[in-house]
């Protein structure tokens, strides 16, 4: 089965290097910028897409369009900060190949090291967990980046969420569209550089909370 990973990244010249080098052999590689203002669009070893829309869900469709004219059978989402290890990326795609899941995400909350999650993070997944369990039924683990699915099921979802509620709204909709979901526990690690858009400040963490909220409640029957 083709397999393609999609990262979207802004500003993330120093770790995205380390992230393409460390992705499995056989697996095409399209990086998103999404608007830059360093060295990340021209990063070695992937093919780029320019997305000026900034936005989570914005960068992660673009990559989707970009295969959509020669799509692969499992598409891979990752972050570019190397916080998770792309060397486990076989843990997410051999479920789907063998046939025994849709969609299998990353679970960190057991596995992050020490302060890879910050207090932020762990409550925001804690609260669209319990959400998302509240209106679907389905009792998710963890709302992490690093997740696979099947090309053929991510059509079904008629993902549209521009911004950091792309994460819950596709949790959502799997559940309600009765997707073979599984959560394989892997490791987590502080981001390589930089800081993360969303735990790294308080703004940017109020923010990623109020749109999780506003996902659940506006995916919910979706």
């Amino acid at each position: 089965m083709r397999v393609a990973v999609v990262i979207p990244a802004l500003n993330e010249e120093k770790s995205l290097p380390h992230v393409i080098s460390s992705i499995p052999a056989g697996v095409r590689v399209v990086v998103v910028d999404n608007g830059s203002s360093d060295g990340t669009g021209r990063v070695a070893g992937a093919e780029v897409v320019f997305e000026g829309r900034r936005g989570y869900g914005s960068a992660v469709k673009a990559g989707f369009r970009y295969l959509a004219s020669d799509p692969p059978d499992i598409v891979v989402v990752m972050d570019a900060d190397l916080a998770d290890d792309p060397h486990r990326m076989e843990e997410l795609i051999s479920p789907i190949r063998h046939g025994r899941a849709d969609l299998v995400l990353a679970d960190r909350t057991g596995l992050a090291e020490k302060g890879a999650l910050q207090p932020a993070q762990r409550f925001g997944n804690a609260l669209a967990v319990r959400l998302i369990h509240w209106t679907s039924g389905h009792r998710y683990r963890d709302m992490g980046p690093f997740r696979a699915i099947r090309w053929s099921s991510l059509q079904t979802l008629a993902m549209e969420d521009p911004t950091w509620g792309w994460n819950v709204e596709m949790q959502l909709k799997a559940a309600n569209r009765g997707l073979r979901i599984l959560e394989v526990p892997l490791p987590y690690r502080a981001r390589v550089a930089g800081t993360s858009k969303i735990s790294g400040n308080l703004l940017g963490a109020a923010k990623a909370g109020a749109r999780i909220l506003w996902a659940v409640n506006h995916y919910r029957h979706k």
